[in-house]
Order: C-alpha cells, then sequence, then structure tokens
C-alpha cells in the first residue's frame, strides 16, 4: 500500500468523499435519494455524511489520500449497525426532505435492501468503496479493499461480503483477484425517472488460507 494513506474519515472531508460514496452505486442512490425539485442524491448525502451518525455518516468511514488529496474512500460494518443506522437514516432523510417526501425516501430505501441488503448477524460488510476515475486501475482500490479488511475488528468474525452491480465487471474482476467470490445474484426491477437500480452480486471473502 505504498503511497496511499488511510486514515479515519472527518466531516471536513464531505467535498471530497461524498462523490466518491456516490460513485459506488449512483444509480441506486439516485433512485432513492433524488427528489425532483428537492435536490439530487448527493446533497443528502453531504447532509448525513457531515451529521456524522449512520451509515452515510464520517464516522462509518474511512478516506484515502495520494499527496494529501482524498482520492478513496470506504466503510467496514457489521450486523450490529442495523437498528443505529436505520434510525440515523429515518433522522436525516426527514430532516433533509421534510414528512411530504419522507416517505417515499423511506419507502425507496427498503425496497433497495431486497436488491442491496445491509449486513445481518455476523455479516461484516464493505460499502461505499469509491476511488477517484484518475486513479482506477492503479492500485487504490486494492489498498482501499486491504486496508479494510485489516481494520476489520477482532470481534468481527463473520464472513466479509460486499456487494457490486452487474453493471459493473470491472469492480467485479478486482474483487475476484482480492479472493472474493460470487455467493448469490439478486435481480432487480427498480426505477424511477431519477434512477434505475442494477441487479447485484454478493461477493464473500475468502481469506487466504480458505482459497491458497
Amino acid at each position: 500500500m505504498a503511497g496511499w494513506l488511510f486514515r479515519p474519515a472527518a466531516a471536513s472531508d464531505v467535498e471530497a468523499a461524498v462523490p466518491l460514496i456516490h460513485s459506488s452505486g449512483p444509480a441506486a442512490f439516485d433512485y432513492v435519494f433524488a427528489v425532483p425539485g428537492v435536490g439530487d442524491a448527493q446533497a443528502f448525502l453531504r447532509r448525513a455524511f457531515v451529521d456524522g451518525a449512520g451509515e452515510f455518516g464520517w464516522r462509518n468511514h474511512v478516506v484515502g489520500e495520494r499527496d494529501g488529496v482524498v482520492v478513496a474512500v470506504g466503510a467496514g460494518y457489521g450486523g450490529d449497525t442495523k437498528w443505529p443506522f436505520t434510525l440515523a437514516a429515518a433522522r436525516q432523510i426527514v430532516r433533509h426532505f421534510g414528512w411530504r417526501h419522507a416517505t417515499g425516501v423511506i419507502g425507496r430505501g427498503l425496497r433497495t435492501e431486497s436488491v442491496i441488503p445491509p449486513p445481518a448477524g455476523d455479516l461484516y460488510y464493505l460499502g461505499h468503496l469509491g476511488v477517484s476515475p484518475a486513479l482506477r486501475g492503479k492500485g487504490a482500490g486494492t489498498a482501499l479493499v486491504a486496508h479494510l479488511l485489516a481494520q476489520r475488528p477482532a470481534a468481527a468474525l463473520g464472513p466479509v461480503v460486499l456487494d457490486v452491480a452487474v453493471t459493473n465487471p470491472d469492480a467485479q474482476r478486482l474483487y475476484q483477484r482480492l479472493g472474493f467470490v460470487v455467493t448469490a445474484e439478486r435481480p432487480s426491477k427498480l426505477a424511477n425517472p431519477q434512477g434505475r437500480v442494477p441487479g447485484h452480486r454478493r461477493m464473500q471473502w475468502q481469506a487466504p488460507a480458505e482459497h491458497a
């Protein structure tokens, strides 16, 4: 991981980190959080990131720097986050969108979980994996995933999983090179004028001893 500096995210990383988080699943984010007349998905993600709490908050993320510039972002979290993340998201959604639109946003989020389910039980989940377009294919993604695996809490002993869109074969090939294997595929028919959620494949990491 020479040349890459990884550290916990801070609220001040919002302008660099949020576009990278959005790039990890733009169609799904737009489907859920883009509301005409209110704002796009990144507007909500910026508010949630600065808030700090929940799945989209800065406390749940690490960032990767190159030459002092944030060029990568990602998160690792377990099934024990389900209710704290759910409550934080509901609060953030209501505050950002107001009651008029919050019910629709929450409903779309719950429908999206049928395609991209959050971790449950002892699963440890890697998500929001984003790398600056200029550095894709140059080792940043590999370094990011390696860092998140190394930072996995000692108590997180369950399988490590992530989801990849069927429309993103380059990312799937990267994860396969890093020891992830496809264990399930979930089709999707979710779509609205703001975004179309693609089908996703669940991938599970096999530690080196498992696939040596």
